[in-house]
């Protein structure tokens, strides 16, 4: 039989904000070792994957860029399937807009086809406002994911999904979400790295959005409890996970075959 692949959730998995969970280094080198195929996954849209390894490698994990799959690249294909070398308006921070500009995309505020909402460290009143505008006039809203809030060092913060409910209750129309739980950032994954979902393992740390997204995309699934979801909390969904570990130093890739 073929070994395993794994699509590895990043933060909550390996990482806590800039510190490495411990024991994910030997996770990773595991797969190596083993010669699994994996790639890393990451709802943030604000980093190139670029900047993503180098934070990675400056906490202790020996990942390369060309690994990271985020959902900023999984935006910017959607959109160049929908409208190849189109305009977009984009809210956003450097791992987005490199990610449209890398599909043949012009960003602009004049006429655009889209307007695409993603993370960002400044989100501006005036551009909300403009975003309301544009879809008001005909461009459809497109956001990078629906992650309400996020982690930061001095606590949580407001993010994508949060700015998306307010721009919907200003237009009355909805955003379409990329990210996870769409079952179409981890199929644009699977395609990007040449993995079948038959033969992947989906490891992350929330159960409405990592295990939710494995299970509708065909995967079996592995939650960590180094994240968000508690084990306590996981009887409340209607589906489960295959398999649960406190952290992914705990699990021992071998056994999956």
């Amino acid at each position: 039989m073929a070994k395993k692949n794994f699509l590895v959730d990043m933060d909550g998995v390996l990482v806590h904000g800039s510190k490495m969970v411990p024991g994910a280094d030997r996770f990773i080198q595991s797969l190596i070792d083993d010669k699994r195929k994996f790639a890393i996954l990451t709802n943030n849209s604000k980093y190139t994957p670029r900047d993503l390894a180098h934070m990675l490698n400056k906490a202790g994990l020996n990942i390369d860029e060309e690994m990271l799959f985020t959902s900023a690249m999984a935006t910017a294909e959607f959109l160049a399937s929908q409208k190849p070398n189109g305009k977009a308006f984009v809210i956003g921070e450097v791992g987005l807009t490199a990610a449209i500009h890398s599909q043949g995309y012009i960003q602009t505020a004049v006429d655009p086809d889209f307007v695409v909402l993603g993370e960002t460290n400044a989100y501006s009143f005036d551009h909300i406002t403009q975003a309301v505008r544009l879809i008001n006039d005909g461009a459809r809203f497109i956001a990078t994911n629906p992650d309400p809030n996020g982690p930061s060092e001095s606590g949580t913060i407001p993010a994508t999904g949060a700015m998306a409910a307010l721009i919907e209750k200003a237009t009355g129309k909805a955003a379409f979400f990329v990210g996870k739980p769409n079952t179409l950032m981890m199929r644009t994954a699977l395609n990007h790295f040449d993995m079948h979902s038959e033969e992947t393992f989906m490891i992350g740390d929330r159960m409405d959005t990592d295990v939710l997204s494995g299970i509708s995309g065909g995967m079996e699934t592995i939650l960590v409890l180094s994240g968000s979801t508690k084990r306590e909390e996981i009887d409340n969904y209607p589906f489960q996970p295959k398999y649960v570990f406190e952290s992914v130093a705990d699990i021992n890739v071998t056994q999956f075959d």
